[in-house]
């Protein structure tokens, strides 16, 4: 998280479950979260990452295969007292349609969408059941809204993302849970960066951005903040891009 990034947000007196926390957006919501004021449970399937988080921000960690929906059922049936989700936790595997594999397409499917999807359901139970409105937002991508070649499964898994978010937006708003998503553009986590390091692959992506840059980790987490935040409180049903405007064109 950059040392010179100002938090615009107070979530004192709230408390937050961001799943994918050991790393990337993930990582840096959290951090920003916290340093906002907020309770954060963490969520993630690495263990050391998480025991680091938690000496940075005192955060609560839930160590976690996401994609295991009997696992994640008895992991989160203890969690009380949050007033939103941050649903961050995403794989990628790159393949043409021409060469996909069945196993592959359903371990996307089963992280990228079936997790957030389950994930979802135990929160906003316990929120119902509380009492509490609040707010989810579903980490997406640009993936969702425009074809990219060789990314079939994810493309296909944040489209579900996206449809999964309109749907949880109609049936959870009676209860005051808003829920959206956020779409980015590549984002330079320590993954994005060794997965984009050859410019042959990079230089065309960043010359169909017209900011010409990808994203900073930060610059996705904020407007996940905002989205969680009482500023957005009519806002729901939305899927962002934050991507620097590729999706204009």
């Amino acid at each position: 998280m950059s040392k010179n990034m100002t938090i615009p947000f107070d979530f004192r007196n709230r408390k937050y479950l961001v799943t994918g926390a050991t790393s990337g957006i993930g990582r840096v919501t959290a951090q920003l979260l916290h340093a906002a004021g907020a309770q954060v449970v963490a969520v993630g399937q690495r263990q050391q990452p998480l025991l680091d988080l938690q000496a940075e921000t005192g955060c609560r960690i839930v160590q976690l295969d996401i994609a295991d929906s009997v696992a994640v059922d008895a992991a989160l049936a203890e969690v009380h007292g949050l007033d939103g989700l941050v649903n961050c936790a995403g794989i990628a595997l790159c393949e043409s349609s021409l060469a996909i594999e069945a196993a592959d397409f359903d371990r996307v499917m089963a992280v990228n969408a079936r997790a957030a999807a389950i994930v979802s359901r135990c929160v906003a139970r316990r929120m119902i059941a509380e009492g509490r409105a609040g707010s989810i937002v579903n980490v997406s991508s640009q993936a969702s809204l425009v074809a990219l070649e060789d990314h079939l499964y994810y493309c296909a898994s944040k489209a579900a993302l996206d449809a999964i978010t309109r749907v949880m937006c109609v049936e959870l708003g009676p209860h005051g849970i808003r829920v959206n998503s956020v779409n980015p553009t590549v984002t330079l986590t320590p993954m994005a960066q060794q997965a984009w390091s050859d410019p042959a692959k990079s230089v065309p992506m960043l010359q169909a951005i017209p900011l010409r840059r990808f994203a900073l980790p930060e610059e996705v987490a904020l407007p996940i903040l905002f989205l969680l935040s009482d500023a957005a409180s009519m806002i729901s049903g939305v899927s962002l891009p934050v991507d620097g405007g590729y999706t204009c064109r």
